[in-house]
């Protein structure tokens, strides 16, 4: 893999024609070292955020020991790649397979889960040949919560109605070693107070149920920096959490445990488009929503950019692009801020891709294929650089 010390080195040296993925260990290797000094629990990566095997080492080598995987292939990825990592089976619906798989092979003993058959099922596929049910399960039961606070809901699809979490937390109860609740806030959650709402409605399911909770999981929701979304330093999150952990009515040796994805992730990666044609305000760019820019287009994410030719000289204008494929689909509206004379043949970095970024590329339309470079330089946003006072405006800066 080729080393740069910065996008524009890529760009005079390469002059690609694909587009080029830059990727920085120094920023991936600062956020795990962030978590784990200052999270007051348990930082459990959230590996669908972004699988890189060398970003899952990385995470490892900076002390994060604990793994949220989502689907059997996760399992054995991280399995193969970190023999003594902990994996806990975060998705709450799973084949029996899987589960099978995953206890009985890999060595995972936390699953989590929102329903009675999905109870049933997790303890019939721990059961032995013999007839003998698993003791040691970790079995966390996740309740669902407003995800009003934060810029994606994560509030449809999985997790026990508050009304009907005090039977389920009670019969999960009697077939575990550990008993755990968790809930998920939605993706980028720009205040801590996501999580203090959440956490009431633990307080509220503890007490209904009546029964010792070993386990709180607050699931991720964890910001990064984006146009438009700065949120608070993350030591306000950490400091609310912790305060409201500690009032629950739990256990007093109970975990509190995390599951950050883009907070580890996002500074991690870039990319490298170029610019094939202009057509008005609208840049077609050789990357796009069936690339690593598919928040982009399908949620209207607004990732920094820059432009990384040295005479552009014009102001700042307002731009949309659109993706290599023949489907309209392939747009993305922005706004996008970039050097009004911009033209084709220019080359443009987005950054904080690091998280849902490279991991939902796809090869359609015979689009996909990119290169790969690290760089020394800093990540284009940070929470853990300390720039809050210095960020250009609207977080979005060009290299002119």
């Amino acid at each position: 893999m080729h080393h740069f010390p910065d996008a524009r080195a890529v760009v005079r040296t390469l002059s690609p024609d694909e587009p080029v993925i830059l990727t920085r260990p120094q920023a991936a290797a600062r956020a795990a070292r962030f978590f784990v000094e200052h999270f007051p629990g348990t930082a459990m990566y959230a590996v669908k955020a972004n699988p890189s095997p060398d970003l899952i080492r990385i995470l490892w080598d900076n002390g994060v020991t604990h793994y949220d995987v989502a689907s059997i292939g996760e399992v054995r990825m991280v399995r193969a790649l970190l023999p003594q990592a902990e994996l806990c089976f975060m998705h709450p619906v799973k084949t029996a397979s899987a589960v099978r798989e995953a206890y009985f092979t890999h060595g995972v003993r936390t699953f989590s889960l929102d329903t009675i058959e999905e109870l049933a099922k997790v303890v019939a596929a721990t059961t032995d040949e013999a007839g003998v049910a698993a003791t040691d399960l970790r079995l966390l039961v996740r309740l669902r919560v407003s995800s009003e606070h934060s810029e994606l809901s994560l509030a449809a699809k999985f997790g026990v109605d508050l009304v009907d979490a005090a039977p389920l937390l009670q019969a999960t109860r009697q077939h575990c070693d550990a008993l755990g609740i968790c809930f998920h806030v939605g993706s980028q959650a720009m205040t801590p107070f996501a999580y203090v709402q959440a956490l009431e409605r633990v307080r509220a399911a503890i007490a209904e149920a009546a029964v010792t909770v070993d386990i709180v999981d607050v699931g991720g929701g964890f910001p990064s920096s984006y146009p438009g979304m700065e949120p608070p330093p993350l030591e306000d999150y950490f400091a609310l959490i912790h305060r409201h952990f500690e009032a629950l009515p739990i256990s007093y040796s109970a975990e509190l445990w995390g599951e950050p994805g883009r907070a580890l992730c996002a500074e991690y990666s870039s990319i490298i488009v170029k610019v094939e044609k202009r057509r008005g305000d609208e840049l077609f760019i050789n990357d796009g929503a069936y690339g690593a820019l598919f928040d982009a287009a399908h949620v209207a994410w607004r990732f920094p950019v820059r432009a990384l030719e040295d005479d552009l000289t014009q102001p700042l204008a307002e731009f949309a692009f659109y993706g290599p494929t023949c489907d309209d689909a392939d747009y993305m509206k922005g706004p996008f801020l970039l050097p009004e004379d911009i033209q084709a043949g220019d080359y443009i970095e987005i950054g904080m891709l690091g998280a849902y970024g490279a991991a939902m590329k796809t090869g359609f339309n015979g689009f996909g294929a990119v290169e790969a470079s690290v760089v020394d330089d800093e990540p284009m946003a940070s929470l853990y650089l300390g720039r809050k006072d210095d960020r250009v405006s609207d977080n979005v800066v060009s290299l002119r």
